[in-house]
């Protein structure tokens, strides 16, 4: 494929930094190439803010951080109309959430009001202040990252917040190499400061049109759809996936494909995708691990 070299290229250089992470690395860029939001969960300190900002450094896009607390407004991320006392008008004063890639961290302690102020952002990538409409910059990806709701000072992200991201993935610990190479290093923020643009915004754009031309067979829309089914059917879940994450799975297994150089998806791309199209959205009434649910569920559903 013609962007292949380019998806290793970055893949390889975001390794670099963020050691060990392949999958998640992987995960993270097909998410973008699928105009997808990401959601990450694990204890502070894992290299969350870290895999983004090497991201965003690595496709030559603007970067933002937003740091959630539970006093912080939607006006803080959105943006607010301040009057020019010398021009005796009102003016919009773009919030950080104006940027091509931002960072929501710790969105989870925001309060509700707060988080609700993403979602129009997130599903239609506008924003509307006081009647007037605000075209965000393409591409538009947004990060949150997320603390494990048994930490102290967290709100749980409701179904409808949580359904606007794509995929939910987790970094975890580093292994011990890995962190013996991290120790030796450092400051990471020195080996961040030398990384370069390896890709354009126009070949940027243009792989994530690419993405929507990777041909999907009528059996593997089939296959999506038995899933999907599968999941609004049975009585292990309290809630089905939505049409908007069938529309995702849809989407993440082209990107999915894409980034591995192929223009069709096939059946592997959609089980390994559905778990993390899933992981966020699928809740047994027992509690039990959504990774054992989805992957008992995949087991009793034929592929094509």
């Amino acid at each position: 494929m013609k962007y292949f070299k380019i998806v290793q290229s970055l893949i390889d250089g975001i390794k670099n930094i963020i050691l060990d992470k392949e999958k998640q690395i992987k995960l993270a860029l097909a998410c973008f190439l699928a105009k997808g939001h990401l959601l990450i969960e694990d204890v502070p300190g894992t290299g969350k803010t870290t895999l983004v900002k090497v991201m965003s450094k690595l496709l030559g896009l603007e970067f933002k951080r937003i740091q959630c607390t539970n006093d912080l407004l939607p006006g803080d991320i959105l943006g607010s109309y301040i009057f020019d006392v010398q021009k005796r008008e009102f003016f919009f004063h773009q919030g950080p959430i104006f940027t091509n890639i931002v960072l929501i961290d710790e969105i989870n302690r925001a309060t509700p009001k707060t988080q609700s102020g993403l979602l129009e952002a997130m599903a239609e990538r506008q924003v509307t202040i006081e009647g007037h409409t605000h075209v965000l910059p393409e591409p538009f990806f947004v990060v949150a990252t997320q603390n494990p709701k048994e930490q102290a000072g967290t709100y749980p992200l409701p179904e409808s917040q949580i359904d606007r991201f794509m995929l939910k993935i987790n970094l975890g610990f580093p292994s011990k190499n890995a962190e013996k190479t991290l120790l030796k290093w450092g400051n990471i923020d020195d080996k961040l400061n030398f990384l370069t643009p390896i890709v354009t915004r126009e070949q940027i754009l243009s792989m994530q049109n690419k993405v929507g031309e990777v041909v999907v067979s009528d059996a593997i829309i089939d296959y999506i759809g038995e899933i999907v089914e599968y999941t609004r059917n049975t009585n292990q879940f309290r809630y089905g996936l939505s049409t908007r994450a069938s529309f995702m799975l849809l989407s993440a297994v082209r990107a999915w494909a894409f980034i591995h150089g192929r223009n069709f998806v096939l059946p592997e791309d959609v089980k390994e995708m559905i778990v993390w199209i899933g992981n966020h959205r699928l809740k047994s009434y027992e509690a039990q691990d959504p990774f054992y649910i989805i992957d008992k569920m995949l087991k009793t559903i034929p592929i094509p």
